[in-house]
């Protein structure tokens, strides 16, 4: 599509201002309207306008970069789809996507995409995506579906399905979804919102067309594209040329016989020439054909990757803001090998790829900490995902539960604690929104005492939550870190690894692996998550003695740790001086 040439700065900068607004309050009205809280109150969606050549103008930016990030991955792989079937888009159409081979992230986070049209023009795309509690998979939920042998056990796949044809409800379609999704009222509510969310964008993306016209709207998104690609070749030659080498392992399925499926590598080599980063993932584990945490190439390996690279060289912290658009990613360039665990060929299952995703972003991480050590934060402790499902009479009920993880430290600062971290982003489900709709009980939600990685800057501590199922029920379980710890960095300890725990109705407590499918629970049983805390940044021996006692004050450090690992004397809540000069030299 031709654009105007040139356009002033400040046109430029008020029409992106009117499209980040769209995409805003795309984002607000989906949230208002959703059922489940996993939209509702984690805000686990994306949203944002996209030219007619995919790429993204805008997006809400308070939702998280495992949704927003693949939105133009939808849509190529939509557009993909359609040219092989010679299909067109058509005003007031309606397409629902969720295939993984095809741009999206993993099964349960669909897209609705509706095409904009001015007109007879096609001008753009208003898109939404959300990750929703069930699709049918061979367990209930949506998480935790670790024993999936192939896509087709992972859930309904919708590939670029047209579930509004010319403005018209394909009723016999919305049939079968209901007829074969469990908590189908839930599911189906939280798609209506998102079709209404999209219409909502494509109201106000012609709007703002008939206000400023579309060769200025289009003139002023390729210039501030312009503009974001021009600031990531700034901060990546900036660092020279060279090449940067890490390997992380995450747990895979520890009481599997074969041993491809435990302790699964990810190999990374960052190579920096001139203004373009290179980031090339030879050398990881071949892909695991019957067990689903291989990752999309696009719609994961791809948004990791963009995640920490931004992340780490345009921190908004030391950078002016820089609109989030597709120019950021221009110089950016990712190879993984055809039939590895970061590039997947079909139906090899993908549905639990969301810890393996967040070590590959961490390795990608401590890849470039060689190049830029004090922009980095050391190993970061990975979330779980839990899935709690049940029947009363006829009808199921679904949870899912994410259990943050922690930040390793910082050049300056501690890792931060009890978050969701990477490309995860999710907000804290409120205690008392769980204990009001299902029947569960949070008994216990702390955070860890001496686990965080002890370094100059500490890393992040994680938490303990304990959830008590009141009826019969039961759980799915994707999590990581309980045989690979957080790593530490420059000197920095490596943080304490994380553990999954049964406390049954009868008082006996056992010790459970980091995947677990549709495990049975008896009212009274308690599962307990504790999550993995990141590694140290810098010798402990160099932390201020304030901070410790501190830390010490707060129950994440104890006595003897803070004399065992950082040489602070702790005597009565107060620094021992003279104790702790004689500990440090």
């Amino acid at each position: 599509m031709p654009v105007a040439s040139t356009i002033d700065p400040v046109t430029a900068q008020v029409i992106w201002g009117a499209l980040e607004s769209i995409a805003i309050d795309m984002g607000h009205k989906l949230t208002r309207m959703s059922y489940s809280s996993i939209i509702r109150e984690s805000e686990d969606f994306g949203a944002a306008l996209l030219d007619v050549d995919c790429q993204q103008l805008c997006e809400s930016a308070f939702s998280t970069p495992l949704q927003l990030g693949p939105i133009p991955g939808y849509v190529r792989g939509i557009k993909q789809i359609f040219a092989e079937r010679d299909e067109e888009f058509l005003p007031g159409d309606v397409i629902m996507h969720n295939s993984p081979y095809h741009g999206a992230s993993h099964g349960p986070d669909v897209a609705f995409c509706v095409p904009v049209f001015r007109g007879e023009q096609l001008i753009g795309f208003s898109v939404t995506t959300a990750h929703h509690l069930d699709i049918g998979a061979l367990v209930p939920g949506s998480c935790g579906i670790v024993d999936a042998v192939d896509a087709y056990a992972e859930g309904l796949q919708f590939k670029a399905i047209k579930v509004y044809e010319k403005g018209v409800r394909n009723r016999q379609f919305w049939n079968f979804l209901k007829d074969n999704i469990r908590v189908s009222d839930m599911v189906l509510g939280d798609m209506e919102a998102q079709i209404s969310a999209c219409r909502t964008g494509e109201q106000r993306f012609l709007e703002v067309v008939e206000d400023y016209g579309l060769d200025q709207v289009l003139a002023a998104s390729e210039y501030l594209m312009q503009y974001s690609e021009a600031m990531m070749r700034k901060a990546i030659a900036e660092l020279g040329d060279g090449t940067y080498r890490a390997e992380g392992f995450f747990d895979g399925f520890a009481n599997d016989p074969d041993e491809s499926k435990r302790d699964i590598k990810i190999a990374v080599a960052v190579t920096i020439a001139g203004s373009d980063l290179t980031v090339d993932f030879t050398g990881s584990a071949a892909q695991i054909t019957d067990r689903p945490v291989n990752m999309p190439f696009e719609g994961t390996v791809a948004v990791s990757v963009y995640l920490v690279v931004r992340s780490i060289l345009l921190d908004t912290e030391t950078h002016e803001y820089i609109p989030q658009n597709s120019g950021l990613v221009r110089p950016i360039h990712i190879t993984a090998p055809v039939g590895s665990i970061c590039n997947p060929t079909f139906p090899a299952p993908t549905i639990a790829r969301f810890c393996p995703g967040n070590i590959l972003a961490n390795t990608v991480m401590r890849a470039l900490s060689q190049a830029v050590p004090q922009q980095v934060s050391a190993g970061v402790g990975n979330l779980k995902v839990i899935a709690y499902s049940g029947l009363i009479g006829e009808r199921y009920w679904v949870y899912m539960d994410i259990t943050e993880g922690s930040y390793g430290g910082r050049y300056g600062k501690d890792g931060m604690d009890c978050v969701d971290t990477l490309y995860a982003n999710t907000r804290n489900n409120p205690i008392e929104d769980v204990e009001t709709h299902y029947p569960l009980r949070v008994v216990r939600y702390e955070a860890r005492e001496d686990a965080a990685g002890a370094g100059k800057w500490r890393g992040g501590t994680g938490s303990i939550r304990d959830v008590m199922l009141l009826s019969q029920g039961h759980a799915s379980v994707e999590g990581d870190g309980h045989r690979h710890a957080p790593w530490g960095l420059f000197g920095g300890n490596d943080g304490g690894t994380g553990d999954l725990l049964l406390e049954d109705h009868a008082g006996t407590t056992r010790h459970l692996p980091a995947m677990i499918s549709n495990m049975p629970l008896q009212p009274g049983d308690i599962l307990r998550t504790v999550s993995p805390c990141g590694g140290g940044y810098g010798n402990p021996r160099e932390r201020e003695p304030a901070s410790v006692l501190r830390d010490v004050r707060n129950g994440i450090v104890s006595v003897k740790s803070a004399q065992e690992q950082y040489g602070v004397s702790i005597q009565g809540q107060e620094i021992d001086e003279a104790g702790t000069r004689s500990l440090r030299s």
